[in-house]
């Protein structure tokens, strides 16, 4: 008897589990269609050539004074190196500091990236769960994500296209 229960709850699992509907977006696909998207990111870009245009000077700089300090070594007192090379040092520790602030897990840049992009992601999100319920649709995976691998993925099952018409652009349009 207890064999017969388990193999019918088997058998009401797995007819279960066959009616589940799966789909799969390609969010960088639809962010690509997006001109927010791409106003956002062109802002970083030229927040981060600005960063890195301030940190290559202070390294330029650093560059120079040791040169200097290289070519009149020789002609300093043990004081007047030993301040030198502290100069030098204490330059090139600033140099790093500004380099982690704009640059570091919690810098600038990452912080301007999260304030800007993470709108247009949820606004993507919030569209795509409702396009997948709109479709009776269980399950919706990221294809273009790194953390979830896809060997195969059916192209009717595709819903970006959707995802961007709801967002209220024309899809195969990409912003140039």
């Amino acid at each position: 008897m207890k064999k017969y229960l388990l193999i019918s709850f088997l058998l009401l699992a797995g007819l279960g589990a066959s009616a589940q509907r799966f789909a799969y977006v390609d969010t960088e696909y639809i962010l690509k269609h997006l001109p927010e998207y791409k106003s956002a990111l062109s802002q970083i870009d030229g927040l981060s050539k600005q960063y890195q245009s301030q940190i290559d000077e202070s390294f330029n700089e650093i560059d120079k004074m040791y040169k200097a300090y290289q070519a009149d070594q020789v002609l300093l007192t043990d004081d007047m190196r030993k301040r030198r090379e502290n100069d030098i040092i204490e330059k090139e520790k600033k140099a790093k500091e500004l380099q982690r602030q704009k640059f570091g897990p919690d810098g600038e840049l990452f912080q301007m990236r999260t304030k800007l992009l993470k709108p247009i992601q949820e606004k993507v999100a919030t569209i795509v769960g409702e396009t997948a319920k709109n479709k009776t649709i269980d399950f919706v995976f990221d294809k273009s994500s790194e953390s979830t691998m896809m060997i195969y993925a059916s192209s009717s099952y595709d819903i970006s296209n959707d995802v961007i018409v709801r967002l209220g652009y024309k899809p195969g349009t990409l912003v140039k």
